[in-house]
């Protein structure tokens, strides 16, 4: 195969897959499956993170707000009970959510876009990253007023099928504790399974110490892995549509170098984003 058809063909897949975390193929259960995606949801595909050089982003340029940092005025609707793949209803609303921060400069980048720009996120945090305790004083103050979220993500990311209920315990006990002490709030009952891999067990485990919202998405920045600024915004281009909870990861740069045009699909589709406090009563 001549390399430029090679290269087509490698962003042709990239394009077409839907990844959720980045996974180690070797830490997964050989008949272990990730959960079943809703009607007309595309399966989520977990792809290998390539390693990396850690990179410092530039400051992105700050944007006309296209969500106000107050919480919008919402019916809140009680939890469904078991996983949550979309935003209830028919509505204008967009859950962004952000796993992971396995680099601290692109935590930074997206603590500085959500105070320039107003947007509200959902972060679901690994507290074994360093990331959260650096960019503490900068998200907190966000944190406290609402405009992000803190969900738990486990301690330190490792498939919940391969743990004992005793281990699915601790990483989520563990995990909230280092929330708690550094930003002052619970991330339960929302949180979210490493790879999307969960069964009925691990949701009981969980669901007995608080945890009973595991939330899936309904599209992906598919950028758990190194890919390209303009791939972010094709993504971006497919998924960011009304109730969709769309997943992105805080491990590579090229994010952080297109909140403009990110901004730029959520306004020209009047989309609102909001965090899952503002649309779920817990």
């Amino acid at each position: 195969m001549e390399r430029r058809e090679l290269l087509t063909a490698l962003a042709a897949v990239a394009v077409l897959s839907l990844s959720g975390c980045a996974i180690d193929r070797y830490a997964i259960e050989p008949n272990a499956q990730p959960s079943p995606s809703p009607t007309g949801s595309p399966s989520a595909s977990p792809t290998v993170s390539p390693s990396r050089t850690p990179t410092v982003p530039p400051e992105p340029t700050p944007s006309p707000s296209t969500a106000p940092a107050e919480p919008p005025v919402l019916v809140k609707v009680p939890l469904p009970g078991g996983k949550i793949y979309s935003l209830p209803g028919k509505g204008n609303l967009l859950a962004w959510t952000v796993d992971d921060g396995i680099d601290s400069a692109v935590v930074a980048a997206y603590a500085r876009f959500a105070r320039d720009s107003g947007t509200r996120l959902t972060f679901f945090v690994n507290g074994q990253n360093r990331s959260w305790t650096d960019n503490a004083p900068a998200l907190r103050p966000m944190v406290e007023s609402g405009q992000i979220q803190l969900g738990n993500h486990t301690f330190s990311h490792p498939n919940l099928l391969r743990l004992s209920d005793a281990g699915i315990v601790n990483e989520l006990k563990k995990n909230d504790a280092f929330i708690r002490n550094l930003y002052g709030v619970s991330s339960a009952p929302f949180y979210r399974p490493p790879y999307g891999y969960t069964d009925a067990r691990t949701e009981a485990v969980a669901a007995s110490i608080g945890y009973r919202a595991p939330v899936m998405w309904y599209g992906s920045l598919s950028d758990s892995g190194l890919i390209t600024p303009q791939q972010v915004v094709d993504f971006a281009t497919s998924w960011f549509l009304p109730q969709h909870i769309v997943i992105g990861h805080a491990n590579f740069a090229p994010v952080t170098t297109v909140y403009p045009q990110l901004l730029d699909i959520i306004r020209e589709r009047n989309l609102r984003t909001v965090t899952l406090n503002d649309v779920f009563r817990v």
